[in-house]
């Protein structure tokens, strides 16, 4: 098995577009959180917040190929433009069939489907169907446009997994190149933000509406007051590639790869359960070859509801006990669904990079449900030279990747 170096990382996120507004907001401990009094016309929502992407509309992109895309896929094809910069993988490998694209979203666009239909359902015409409807709104769309823009000619992947789609996009990248199927790939997941999300939350009485008057502190993971999930969106996107090939062209390593790992728990499709989470960090930890008392710091799921924050917690104590640092980013980016394994991952790497831990925003009194895991409540200035990253989605989708500083 071949290692998997990491050489670049874009970022589009609710504190604006670039890695470094995310980072700079998480280290500022700001919450990208806001009110959007417009959630109000829709009835029987109780929620009127979201994360929301502020100053990208995508018209740098020239129409003839941003025509395809729905505002999801522009995220992730700025956001795969960072990454591709600072990675600065040589161009002629783009056509070779040797670098490749994974990226997920958790549903194709609703935006485009709801504008779609809104028109349509008027009269049930299609004589004025636009012939871009069907390439904004296939389930691969965010990964073609990504293919189709750059010009990569390898393996295409567009995983649905809701929370979990990001780091399992990481995970199957890192496996390809592990295997020697693919020597680069482009990888993550992208997500814009619809009512219907925050309603199918809302729905299950696991989205924050407590908080609606004041956003700043509405996304609590772990915290007693916590209320539910703030729903957001953006674009986290990395690339992978073979370390050696790396090393040879001069490319600077930000982190590696060394473990992943992703489990169905079947009990039940919307319940967590703490021993399947626990499995599947046993496992990441297992493909890397690692113990848990190695890990320097875990970035958990955790999205703020009452029945994940306490799964989580007690599966983190069952592997780790109290020893290993662990923080969730959630109460500053709300969770941005299937871009929050991308984001939050970029997010990891730049704390190993830099040398100190982020501790988790609006957790100032532990649910003594969720008590006995090693949470922070200030920058911790240590590093953690191994990281474990958590997202575990609705339907008993689990996955875990573990990182290497270099």
């Amino acid at each position: 098995m071949r290692r998997v170096a990491v050489t670049g990382m874009g970022a589009v996120s609710p504190f604006g577009r670039g890695v470094n507004e995310l980072t700079r907001g998480i280290i500022e401990g700001r919450s990208a959180i806001v009110a959007l009094d417009e959630l109000a016309d829709y009835g029987g929502l109780r929620t009127r917040l979201a994360a929301l992407v502020p100053g990208v509309d995508g018209k740098e992109i020239a129409r003839n190929k941003r025509r395809s895309m729905s505002r999801q896929s522009i995220f992730a094809v700025l956001a795969a433009g960072e990454a591709l910069t600072q990675a600065a993988l040589p161009e002629a490998g783009y056509g070779s069939g040797r670098y490749g694209v994974v990226v997920g979203t958790t549903i194709s666009s609703l935006e485009t489907s709801e504008s779609f239909f809104a028109d349509h359902l008027r009269d049930k015409s299609f004589t004025r169907m636009k012939t871009s409807l069907f390439f904004k709104t296939m389930n691969h769309s965010a990964a073609a446009n990504v293919a189709h823009f750059f010009g990569i000619e390898g393996r295409l992947l567009a995983p649905a997994a809701a929370c979990a789609t990001g780091c399992q996009a990481l995970g199957y990248a890192y496996e390809m190149i592990a295997s020697g199927t693919q020597d680069a790939i482009i990888c993550g997941g992208t997500e814009e933000f619809h009512p219907l999300s925050a309603a199918t939350f809302d729905l299950m009485n696991a989205a924050s509406f407590r908080y609606n008057d004041r956003p700043l502190v509405a996304s609590r993971p772990f915290d007693r007051q916590r209320d539910g999930v703030v729903c957001g969106e953006g674009a986290g996107i990395l690339v992978l590639e073979e370390w050696q090939s790396a090393k040879s062209r001069g490319a600077e390593i930000l982190a590696e790869i060394i473990g992943f790992a992703t489990l169905t728990e079947t009990g039940s499709i919307a319940e967590p359960s703490s021993a399947a989470m626990q499995r599947c960090m046993a496992l990441a930890l297992a493909d890397a070859g690692v113990e848990a008392s190695l890990i320097g710091y875990i970035n958990a799921h955790a999205t703020a509801t009452e029945k994940g924050d306490i799964a989580e917690a007690k599966a983190l104590l069952g592997l780790f006990g109290d020893q290993v640092p662990v923080s969730s980013l959630k109460g500053h980016l709300g969770h941005t669904l299937a871009a929050s394994g991308g984001l939050e991952t970029i997010a990891t790497i730049e704390m190993m990079r830099c040398g100190e831990l982020w501790p988790t925003r609006n957790l100032t009194e532990i649910d003594p449900c969720c008590r006995g895991p090693k949470f922070f409540a200030d920058i911790d200035k240590q590093a953690a030279s191994l990281a474990l990253k958590n997202n575990f989605a609705l339907g008993g989708v689990n996955s875990s990747l573990v990182i290497r500083s270099v």
